[in-house]
């Protein structure tokens, strides 16, 4: 049971007329009390004659899918199976980083008949958001109370990665499409295979003519060469805790997203083999063994419902993981926070095994320093110098960390959340171009 906005105002109306007007000799706190028991009676009465919510059976609706951010409408269908026209209000029990309207719906659903509620969601969070049940309100034919019911009615909404660096991938394809068709190389170096012949023109490399179309030709002929297709490429998002830190608006696991996302639907477009493993001491998300455009779904969907775990990432299973996707990866990126060298032992010292068998960027998402105050207009605070001395231990730290990672035989990329997804981008371009994948 419930009670209504009318019955304190019934209350607040009726004292004191009642205590006014009662007969001569009869206590004012008698009246008072004759009047609350009236009202308490009225209001006992109302919702013993409220119709029945559990009459109504709930039917829902909606997409299964969302983008993180993406405003999106359910819809839950209230169907009457009782004798009884339910009037009253409605409250879809989504959790509160689900964005519902704090608003309860007005219904009034005659017997036998069907109403649908709109129940717009703005989610605020990644992963699987759920609302168990539908609570219903039904009025008595006063509206003072009336009778409540939870209706148990599961659904569920996954919410994606947003995917905003998608806005680099037009670029990049562009970019692509002419290294892949209108400018291919001359020379043949490791990753390029037999592109087409053409006429030999004078500045061109006197290594790429083939003496034998030469000989059946009249002119002399020149092989061409492109990138390589069907390479592998295997990103490694580290879950551990180091993902788990802020960095601008949001956590490092979800930039890293972001990177492994552009980067896997550039590799896509190139006619590369493309694996996702997202890990720390378990697996947490793997994606092979998809191409074409069931790639980046199937990458989305995996990447959901992962948050970073406070323990630290076991790199030698990582790595045998790695090995048990594919036996001749021919890049592999890791995109994780190796910034501090003494956290970086465990790491550093399995990255060079790996190394051998493929090329390996270790991509890390860092916060852009804030500017310091000028301290020529004043006098500099403790807080001042200490956040500089902090800065600069950091980028040293880093910059230790990224010559380990190279003589290791790995590349070291960092950049911000906004900058390195297009750099990781723009790293794979380049070894496309030099031939080296």
């Amino acid at each position: 049971m419930y009670l209504t906005y009318r019955t304190p105002l019934l209350v607040a109306i009726g004292v004191v007329p009642v205590v006014l007007l009662s007969p001569a000799g009869v206590n004012a706190w008698a009246s008072m009390a004759g009047w609350l028991v009236l009202c308490t009676a009225a209001v006992l009465t109302d919702a013993a004659l409220a119709p029945d919510p559990r009459a109504l059976r709930v039917e829902r609706r909606g997409p299964r899918r969302a983008l993180l951010g993406q405003s999106v409408v359910t819809e839950i269908a209230l169907v009457n199976t009782g004798g009884r026209t339910v009037r009253g209000r409605v409250r879809d029990a989504w959790q509160p980083t689900a964005g519902a309207p704090e608003a309860r719906a007005t219904i009034a659903i005659p017997p036998g008949e069907r109403r649908r509620v709109a129940v717009p969601l703005r989610p605020r969070r990644r992963g699987e958001l759920v609302s168990r049940f539908v609570v219903v309100r039904s009025d008595g034919p006063l509206g003072l109370a009336g009778r409540q019911a939870r209706i148990a009615e599961r659904g569920a909404i996954r919410v994606l990665p947003p995917f905003t660096a998608r806005r680099h991938l037009p670029s990049r394809l562009a970019r692509l499409r002419e290294l892949d068709g209108n400018t291919s190389v001359q020379v043949r170096g490791q990753g390029t295979e037999f592109d087409s012949l053409r006429e030999y023109v004078r500045g061109d490399d006197v290594r790429s003519i083939d003496w034998r179309a030469t000989a059946r030709s009249t002119t002399t002929m020149l092989r061409t060469w492109r990138p390589e297709r069907d390479r592998h490429v295997v990103i490694v998002v580290d879950t551990g805790r180091t993902a788990a830190a802020r960095v601008g608006d949001g956590v490092r696991l979800d930039a890293a997203m972001e990177a492994a996302l552009l980067l896997a639907a550039l590799a896509s477009r190139a006619g590369d083999h493309v694996h996702l493993l997202m890990f720390d001491r378990v697996t947490r998300a793997r994606v092979s063994r998809v191409d074409g455009p069931a790639l980046l779904p199937a990458l989305v969907d995996a990447m959901a419902p992962v948050e970073p775990q406070l323990i630290d990432t076991d790199w030698d299973a990582a790595f045998a993981q790695v090995r048990s996707l594919t036996s001749r990866p021919s890049l592999v990126v890791l995109l994780t926070a190796q910034d501090a060298p003494e956290a970086s032992r465990g790491f550093l010292g399995s990255l060079p095994a790996l190394a051998h068998r493929a090329h390996v960027l270790v991509g890390t998402v860092t916060d852009d320093p804030e500017p310091l105050a000028d301290g020529r207009d004043r006098r500099p605070e403790a807080a001042d110098v200490y956040r500089a001395a902090a800065i600069e231990r950091a980028t040293r730290d880093a910059a230790r960390v990224a010559a380990a990672v190279g003589r290791a035989g790995g590349e070291a990329i960092a950049a911000s959340p906004d900058l390195l997804p297009p750099r990781i981008a723009d790293r794979y371009l380049a070894l496309k171009a030099a031939g080296r994948l």
